[in-house]
């Protein structure tokens, strides 16, 4: 069996890293917050800037991690949990200074699973740049036991990577973002895995260096596809662009033109959801209302979805999938979901093309 493998998004699971959010502070609003944070939380999330997420919301986001990780035993995949981290530290470079972490609660975010290969992406958020630490454990062990571990630079974080006094442009004029050119950044949840063929969409946190970059690294037995978003907050992929199945791609039509996917998709059933089910919860939460797409697939025929999204439950239904129900929905005070929430390690299934 091998140590690390995963091509798909969805081959049967057979071990996954989950995140954990005791430990958590809250942003301490750097650059990006102003600009990727969905303006009906702005507020509040901005008055708690640097403290400890509140004991309650802790513990509401562990109960979904527990249920969650009970489905993953159900199903007979293995779990492993990064160590605690402590988020709470001030820390610098020689260019700036921010007055905490935030937590350890999206592996999605951080590594890139290629292979048998894990990549740690050059991540775009300076509250952000020490939060693979508690994985670092983990990252040894994989690489010990014969996985590839691989590094993309580390980007300064300069200011000139950030567009001065940015806003986001009227929906009449070209979308620009508020990263810049001057070095490479993404974020590995901008990325989604089809076989040979991977799709990277541009956003606030991840640049066309970032892409070209990723582009050489995997080199020519892979094809990165560049996604355009219509999003004007866009950051991170996965609840924009979701391949379900070999032949089955769901497309939330808000964030992407579902007659401008790349041509690849030509051939395949593009499946459009229901709107989302808009709780208080998620309200309060770091993610758009559309977090009800970041669901994770155990294989190609079951699919872990928010409890509370009962028109997505029936049209997983309706598409053939068997959806499986857990509530999760505190996790977006944490900005992820199912999938930012895990890291599938190993999944079985040959690498091939699927287009």
């Amino acid at each position: 069996m091998p140590v690390v493998s995963s091509h798909n998004e969805w081959d049967p699971l057979e071990e996954v890293v989950v995140g954990r959010v005791d430990g958590a502070m809250t942003s301490s609003w750097e650059v990006l917050d102003r600009i990727s944070v969905p303006p009906a939380a702005q507020e509040h999330l901005s008055a708690a800037a640097g403290t400890r997420m509140p004991r309650d919301v802790v513990e509401e986001a562990q109960r979904g991690l527990e249920e969650l990780i009970g489905i993953l035993h159900d199903a007979h995949v293995t779990v492993r949990r990064p160590d605690p981290p402590d988020t709470s530290r001030p820390f610098a470079t020689p260019a700036w200074a921010v007055a905490n972490g935030i937590s350890a609660a999206n592996p999605r975010d951080l590594l890139l699973v290629v292979g048998d290969e894990i990549i740690e992406v050059p991540m775009a958020d300076r509250n952000r740049y020490f939060e693979t630490w508690p994985y670092r454990g983990l990252l040894t062990e994989y690489f010990e036991r014969g996985a590839r571990w691989t590094a993309a630079p580390k980007p300064r974080l300069l200011d000139a990577q950030y567009r001065p006094g940015y806003e986001i442009p009227p929906p009449d004029q070209e979308m620009t973002y508020l990263v810049t050119e001057a070095e490479p950044v993404f974020d590995a949840a901008d990325v989604m895995r089809c076989g040979r063929d991977l799709f990277m969409e541009r956003s606030h946190v991840t640049n066309a260096l970032g892409l070209e970059w990723l582009r050489r690294h995997l080199g020519p037995g892979y094809r990165v596809h560049e996604v355009v978003s219509r999003y004007p907050r866009a950051m991170h992929i996965d609840t924009s662009l979701l391949p379900l199945a070999p032949g089955k791609v769901l497309v939330n039509p808000e964030f992407i033109d579902p007659e401008g996917l790349p041509s690849v998709f030509r051939s395949w059933d593009v499946l459009i959801p229901p709107e989302p089910v808009v709780t208080p919860v998620m309200q309060r939460g770091l993610m758009s209302a559309w977090s009800s797409l970041n669901v994770l697939m155990l294989d190609p025929d079951h699919v872990v979805v928010e409890r509370s999204q009962t028109p997505l439950l029936k049209a997983f239904e309706q598409w053939g999938f068997d959806p499986v129900p857990c509530t999760f929905e505190h996790y977006t005070a944490f900005g992820g979901a199912f999938h930012c929430a895990t890291l599938d390690i190993r999944r079985t299934g040959p690498l091939e093309t699927y287009f």
